[in-house]
């Protein structure tokens, strides 16, 4: 049993590995600081299940998780992140990973999820499973923004925080010409004519702190 676990903070790392090494004694570890170094370790070793930080430097935990499952599809990724289940749970999960937890509830449900995924399963918290059946009994309108795709939301959150067009396509490695589309398309779904009005959106809908 091989565990890879991606964060950029190494004491994270290390208290990952100790809940998962209490739970699955028999499993070798093997630790990356971004996203590069997961594809590249993946493709050197074989690994049974990939923990992966949706915030690094560099290429966001999103696209690492797409080019992840693209090129490993059977390979198990638990996904954990800082940010509330009902922003990013959902996006996750529909990209291919098998549980999403969040950090601060980590060392309860890390162990429980890896054992289930292991087994073949896939993990949803308590939380989440909540707020998934809320939404279906819910009679109001979605909110605008979940009618954004994953890198359209992506795209939304960095606009809206004040990066520069130029420098989103540097990070995403795309040309400006094609942020440019993104942010056209944005505007559109999301009703609005100003990044003034994305910021102030982002901000009531606690997308951007």
């Amino acid at each position: 049993m091989h565990i890879l676990i991606a964060d950029d903070h190494a004491v994270v790392r290390r208290g990952l590995k100790d809940i998962l090494t209490d739970a699955i004694p028999d499993a070798n570890f093997t630790e990356v600081a971004n996203g590069d170094e997961v594809l590249s370790r993946l493709g050197k070793s074989q690994i049974s299940l990939l923990v992966l930080d949706i915030s690094m430097p560099g290429r966001s935990g999103m696209d690492v998780l797409r080019d992840v499952k693209h090129a490993y599809p059977r390979l198990p990724v638990i996904i954990l992140s800082c940010q509330p289940e009902d922003q990013y749970a959902v996006r996750c999960l529909r990209a291919g990973a098998a549980a999403y937890i969040n950090k601060e509830s980590a060392s309860e449900e890390l162990a429980m999820a890896t054992k289930k995924i292991l087994s073949g399963g896939r993990y949803i918290s308590t939380s989440l499973a909540e707020k998934l059946i809320t939404n279906l009994d819910e009679s109001t309108d979605k909110p605008l923004h979940d009618s954004l795709s994953d890198r359209e939301h992506e795209v939304m959150k960095m606009i809206a925080v004040g990066v520069p067009l130029t420098e989103i396509g540097d990070r995403l490695h795309v040309s400006v010409k094609t942020i440019s589309s993104y942010r056209t398309r944005i505007m559109e779904k999301m009703q609005m004519k100003s990044n003034a009005e994305l910021t102030r959106y982002a901000i009531t809908h606690s997308l951007i702190a």
